[in-house]
């Protein structure tokens, strides 16, 4: 019986080396002891927190922010709080008390500030005097339905932008050449490289849709609508 029993165990032996090889050297580690391995954990529980949508994921200023507006450079999640540096710099709320307010990303209207006069941000980093070139041009882009027209102002963008920051990369100077709708600029594309990011964000559909349709534009859209005239029984809910 004794015999039968080493030459099971054995055998078993054998086996477990075998396959131990076979599997490759990860699966030679040794066991932890008993006394250091490491303790089971129990299963999370599932949070009951809905997980938040993708959507407007890349758009950063549509999401709530990780730390408070204009929070202490200690506490922004920028700078490193164990840097003594950290401690020299001067905090957002007191250098921008006195500029110009906004509901978006630092609280701060900064084509506002720069039209009267409170900052003057440099062109060019190695020549201080030079001027930017900028366009007094506006254009108007029809939109459909009664929502008011687009007005997109050359002179704002140009006091802060070159040219090539948007021509011919990201849109055609070419009327008709190019192909803008909310939804691609949501996905980032067209105004929204910019808005949403580094500019106020597409939320604010106002600042955009600034021109509003005149009465005989609106009057014709009254009696082009499929439901005029029609008897209430045949219109919708």
């Amino acid at each position: 019986m004794r015999k039968t029993t080493l030459t099971f165990v054995a055998a078993a032996l054998a086996v477990a080396v075998a396959a131990a090889v076979s599997a490759g050297p990860e699966a030679q580690t040794p066991a932890a002891e008993p006394d250091q391995a490491t303790p089971a954990t129990e299963p999370e529980a599932p949070s009951a927190k809905k997980a938040p949508s993708a959507a407007n994921s890349f758009n950063r200023l549509l999401k709530k922010p990780a730390a408070a507006s204009n929070a202490p450079p200690a506490e922004d999640g920028v700078h490193d709080p164990a840097n003594p540096g950290t401690e020299l710099l001067q905090w957002p709320s007191e250098a921008f008390q006195d500029l110009p307010k906004t509901a978006d990303g630092n609280r701060v209207d900064w084509v506002k500030a720069l039209a009267e006069g409170l900052i003057a941000p440099r062109v060019d980093l190695a020549d201080p005097e030079a001027e930017p070139f900028t366009m007094d041009l506006v254009i108007v882009r029809e939109v459909k339905g009664s929502m008011p027209n687009v007005v997109y102002p050359h002179q704002q963008h140009t006091e802060w932008l070159d040219c090539t920051n948007c021509h011919d990369d990201i849109f055609v100077p070419q009327k008709g050449a190019n192909q803008i709708s909310m939804a691609a600029i949501l996905l980032g594309q067209k105004c929204g490289v910019c808005h949403g990011k580094v500019a106020f964000p597409v939320s604010d559909c106002r600042r955009c849709h600034a021109q509003p349709k005149t009465e005989e534009q609106l009057r014709a859209l009254a009696e082009e609508s499929a439901w005029r005239g029609q008897p209430a029984s045949q219109t919708a809910p």
